[in-house]
């Protein structure tokens, strides 16, 4: 009987491994809620591919420049923005790359050669990888018009520097998520995160002010990077360009010993989680402690204005705020970003135009920008109850105290988070005129209780499930993102022109006016929203919890 069973070849294993995910894909998709998800992905996706292109015609025009106009070594700026730009980005969105779920695989009879290869193509999936080999593509294009013969040398040089970048990309993934396995190092590694990503934020005043006596410092550290795999390749192609075949032999040697090394550390990594390896952060057994009463019933409540159901889920949504730690880091960045963008737009000195701002425009503009990172989460609010959305509906409570607990945490947080950047941005560069405050703080009330109806209709349409204290594969519904910005981009169009009105009409008091009109009736039609989206979220019982509880 073991003769009968042939055991498929590689190549046949990873062919069975895509068909059984394009079957995957191809069946998710009779789900409503996974074919909006499809329409709201391929509308990012034309966006993402408007962005690559222009970018392609500017390495296009790079490439051909340098080889044409005798600056060959330049070129490896194009190769080191492309290494950068590949490495970098997957770790910035983590939660939008396609996660290599290894435990799912291996519940297939896969080789280890197999298992290696298709994790490897996993690298190809992510949106650094396409945009990056989109523009090795406009290079290769850009270098062949410019000089026909280093075409074999570069598509050589580019064929082994994608297969680098590929497996180096694979190699930093694998031991992120090995190091992010436990809720401490992820924490510590967001909030490091977080601070390289606001120190980036200010290399632009930096240099401004420190360019030009740093150069030398600079001039010095270059020969430095010439044992680099970006280095190497320029010095490829400009030693093909200048027929110099020693160049090219040193780039192809020195890329490929990189891609080798890279990929035996990866086929490493891959091979122990072959093997099994487990990643977990469950607790050991311990004796059960008995917890002390939080709050005896004498206590006074300082939610005893609202009703016991709206005060418990408001209640539950603080505790789901303050235990995930990266949305809770997410909270220091608005008062961080007025910090950024005052320095630089506004003030006596601002360090990226010569002339500041005036607060009179910048203020509102500033606010809408908050309110446009502020708001997101509300569009997915179920995000985080997981099988929890099932208490819901076995408690005694109607989804119009679930939605006014989780709306009001909202607007307690975007209360608090644009008082203090309005606290800091007064402090910085002073706040704008009474009548310009006031029509963009009745602007805010407009904007912010219009789009909470909206979002209660997104949360309840494109449900998707995010997990605590992860980066990994959290990604939003492509089309609850697809209603978040057209839904603030509508309201940000009405918006705009009423802030003008006051220059057209010469009555500085007319936006505040308009604005205050508009938002009373954006509350109405907030309230009288609440029973008709409780009456959907009944019909939509069966989706949210398919699409909560997997």
């Amino acid at each position: 009987m073991a003769d009968v069973a042939r055991v498929p070849g590689v190549s046949e294993q990873i062919g069975l491994v895509a068909g059984l995910r394009w079957r995957i894909l191809r069946n998710g998709l009779r789900k409503k809620h996974n074919q909006w998800d499809l329409v709201g992905m391929i509308f990012a996706g034309v966006f993402a591919a408007l962005f690559v292109l222009g970018i392609c015609f500017a390495f296009f025009f790079g490439a051909y420049s340098f080889l044409s106009g005798g600056h060959e070594s330049w070129i490896a700026f194009l190769y080191w923005g492309i290494f950068l730009f590949w490495q970098l980005v997957p770790i910035f969105t983590a939660g939008f790359g396609a996660g290599f779920e290894f435990r799912t695989l291996l519940r297939f009879p896969l080789s280890l050669r197999a298992f290696y290869l298709i994790g490897l193509a996993y690298g190809l999936s992510d949106f650094a990888a396409v945009a990056s080999s989109c523009w090795l593509i406009a290079m290769i294009i850009g270098a062949a018009v410019a000089n026909p013969s280093v075409l074999p040398a570069m598509l050589l040089i580019s064929a082994l520097f994608l297969l680098m970048n590929i497996t180096l990309e694979r190699m930093i993934g694998s031991w992120i998520e090995r190091v992010l396995a436990r809720r401490r190092s992820r924490e510590i590694f967001f909030a490091v995160f977080i601070l390289f990503a606001v120190s980036v934020q200010f290399l632009n005043p930096l240099l401004q002010r420190y360019g030009r006596s740093a150069q030398p410092w600079v001039k010095q550290l270059l020969p430095y990077l010439s044992v680099f795999p970006p280095s190497l390749a320029g010095q490829a192609i400009a030693g093909a360009a200048q027929g110099k075949s020693l160049d090219v032999l040193l780039g192809v040697a020195g890329i490929s010993a990189y891609a080798l090394l890279f990929s035996m550390f990866l086929w490493m990594r891959f091979a122990t989680q072959y093997r099994g390896e487990e990643l977990s952060e469950t607790a050991a057994p311990v004796r059960a402690v008995v917890r002390p009463v939080s709050r005896t019933a004498g206590q006074s409540d300082g939610l005893r204005l609202l009703t016991p159901q709206v005060a418990a889920v408001l209640r539950k949504e603080f505790r789901y705020l303050t235990r995930n730690s990266f949305a809770f880091f997410l909270l220091i960045m608005p008062p961080v970003f007025v910090l950024l963008f005052t320095t630089q737009f506004a003030g006596k000195h601002p360090t990226a135009t010569k002339l500041a701002v005036s607060t009179e425009f910048f203020f509102p503009g500033m606010m809408a920008y908050l309110i446009l990172i502020l708001m997101a989460p509300a569009y997915n609010s179920f995000a985080y109850d997981g099988k929890g959305i099932q208490t819901f509906f076995t408690s005694p409570l109607s989804f119009r105290e679930v939605f006014l607990g989780k709306n009001l945490l909202q607007a307690g947080m975007l209360a608090f988070e644009l008082s203090l950047s309005m606290a800091a941005f007064s402090y910085l560069v002073g706040l704008p005129s009474l009548p310009v405050l006031a029509a963009t703080l009745a602007a805010i009330v407009f904007n912010v209780t219009g789009q909470l109806a909206i979002a209660n209709w997104s949360s309840l349409c494109f449900p998707r499930k995010l997990n605590f204290g992860q980066m990994r594969g959290q990604r939003q519904s492509g089309m609850a993102v697809l209603v978040s910005f057209g839904t603030q981009i509508l309201l940000g169009g009405i918006s705009a022109p009423i802030l003008f009105m006051s220059r057209w009409t010469g009555d500085k008091w007319l936006p505040m006016e308009v604005f205050a009109f508009l938002a009373a009736a954006a509350i109405a039609g907030y309230s009288s929203s609440l029973n008709p989206l409780a009456v959907l979220a009944e019909k939509k019982k069966e989706t949210l919890i398919d699409a909560l509880s997997r």
